[in-house]
């Protein structure tokens, strides 16, 4: 008889082969109240790597980390009429604490934009303090209806930035340089993620902006993955706060605002992306390891030669773990790190050692083949970056391959049931034909220029629509 799959087939049922991959390869398992999720070592190890790039880049944009508190009065919410409208559903409210009802019901934190510019009109005085650029890494609620670990769960963790700043121009610069240098640069170079660059349209604007950039990208199954949006607030939060600041004129005038943010729906888009039916293949540039050095049997000298390894891999740059758990028989530890999607493994027995050789194993195109033990060290930054430009060109390959254009709703709705995207000019779409789209479930997960660039309106000429069915 064949031996049972590990995983679900990605062909048989995509939905099942991620839970399954979820569960396999150790990265969360769901929580005890419905829609939230408990993140086990490796999955928290993969957002931790995504936290440590992000921020790094978002210190190099000149935004500092702050906190701010979980419980936000309710008042807060109802001062700007669009953003509380737009959040009322997935509001987890407190109405009593400490055995009495409150005098105030407190929100549990969906997003911070309220409370940061309570703090905000505090802070600023005058032009200079501006421009003011906050992050913070926090967890935030809203609930979820229709969970699924990663993509969508009550309680995430997420990065949101805030920022205020003189004006207009500066806080559209602000947001779209976030946009790009900050989210893209990220995703396509460390996760490997082909991602689109847009505007979204009105209906799916961010409740209480004024302009929402997206990144969109297409998962293993052709639907859409929102993984990260960057927001021109405009003054709609800073008229609600009074959020002002003397200018050089000594005018009192109100700021202009962006906000901006990324979740652990990240880790959900990095195993729809580029997860295959063995399991999961990480980034080399992401992967907390990088490559592991297995001991094929526990015998003296092999268990000597993968620690002598693994410390000549660190030396040279490689982020290593050295697995001797020789109690453990070797087939299941290697099928272990291959859910695992560690990009390479590097496998010694005592014949390895005979031979002065190792077998290097590459998990994201497959193969492997005996390498010289004194070449290893050499060899591995060279296959880890090449493998890292492999896994991005798959990505835009099968965006590419599956993405039509098209002229009609109908024709889009075809193309996007049929697990694909398509591109329609938005001025034979227009919001009727997105209302008659989300009869199929299926959304504008962008606006793009006529040259595939953001573009500067909603309905700038020549503007191009992307559709596609999405999580």
């Amino acid at each position: 008889m064949a031996k049972a799959p590990v995983l679900t087939p990605r062909s048989d049922d995509f939905p099942r082969w991620y839970q399954d991959l979820i569960n396999k390869a150790e990265l969360a398992d769901n929580g005890p109240v419905r829609g939230t999720m408990v993140i086990r070592p490796y999955g928290y190890g993969l957002w931790e790597r995504m936290q440590q790039e992000l921020d790094a880049r978002i210190k190099e944009a000149g935004a500092r980390n702050a906190y701010f508190p979980l419980f936000i009065p309710q008042s807060y919410l109802t001062r700007e009429a669009e953003h509380v409208e737009g959040f009322a559903p997935e509001l987890a409210v407190v109405t009593h604490g400490g055995g009495k009802e409150l005098e105030e019901p407190v929100v549990v934190r969906p997003t911070s934009e309220t409370i940061v510019n309570e703090y905000f009109s505090k802070w600023v005085q005058s032009y200079r303090d501006l421009p003011l650029l906050i992050n913070q890494w926090a967890n935030v609620v809203r609930w979820e209806m229709r969970p699924r670990v990663f993509l969508r769960t009550t309680e995430f963790l997420w990065q949101e930035g805030h920022t205020a700043h003189a004006t207009y121009e500066d806080a559209r610069d602000y947001a779209a340089h976030i946009h790009k240098e900050v989210y893209a640069d990220f995703m396509v170079n460390v996760l490997g993620i082909d991602v689109v660059l847009g505007r979204k349209t009105a209906s799916e604007r961010f409740a209480g902006a004024v302009n929402t950039l997206t990144l969109e990208g297409m998962m293993g199954d052709g639907k859409a993955l929102q993984m990260g949006t960057s927001h021109e607030l405009g003054q709609n939060f800073a008229r609600a706060f009074s959020t002002r600041y003397l200018s050089k004129d000594g005018q009192q005038e109100l700021v202009w605002q962006t906000s901006w943010g990324a979740s652990t729906r990240m880790v959900g888009g990095l195993i729809m992306s580029h997860g295959d039916d063995s399991g999961l293949r990480v980034p080399p540039r992401l992967a907390p390891v990088q490559a592991v050095v297995l001991a094929i049997k526990g015998d003296e000298a092999v268990l000597a030669k993968v620690r002598e390894i693994g410390d000549r891999l660190t030396a040279a740059g490689v982020r290593v773990e050295v697995d001797d758990r020789t109690d453990t028989p070797f087939g299941r530890r290697a099928v272990d790190w291959e859910l695992k999607g560690v990009p390479v493994r590097v496998e010694v027995g005592p014949r390895d050692l005979e031979n002065g050789t190792a077998m290097l194993v590459r998990r994201i195109p497959g193969g492997k083949e005996p390498v010289a033990l004194d070449a290893l060290a050499a060899l591995l930054p060279g296959i880890l970056e090449e493998d890292q430009a492999l896994l991005l060109a798959q990505s835009r390959e099968r965006r590419v391959s599956r993405t039509s254009d098209v002229s009609t709703v109908g024709a889009a709705v075809e193309a996007a049931l049929a697990g694909g995207w398509a591109r329609i000019p938005w001025a034979d779409l227009g919001e009727e034909g997105e209302a008659r789209l989300a009869e199929h479930a299926v959304t504008v997960r962008c606006l793009l220029a006529e040259d595939g660039s953001v573009p500067d309106a909603d309905d700038a000429p020549g503007n191009v629509a992307v559709v596609a069915r999405a999580y």
